[in-house]
């Protein structure tokens, strides 16, 4: 019972992840601009300032 609930957590972590949009596209910048600030990561930072605000 255990294996099966471990892989269906895996199938739904991998499915949730093959739909997020690619980092620098349109549709990350628009979610990114409507996520809040506060929980941006160093990262999130980094890719939204190179690909979305120096276009």
């Amino acid at each position: 019972m255990n294996k099966i609930k471990g892989l269906l957590l895996l199938t739904a972590i991998l499915v949730t992840a093959a739909c997020a949009p690619e980092v620098g596209s349109e549709a990350w910048c628009k979610a990114m601009s409507e996520k809040p600030k506060g929980d941006w990561t160093a990262n999130e930072l980094s890719d939204y300032t190179k690909s979305c605000v120096f276009k």
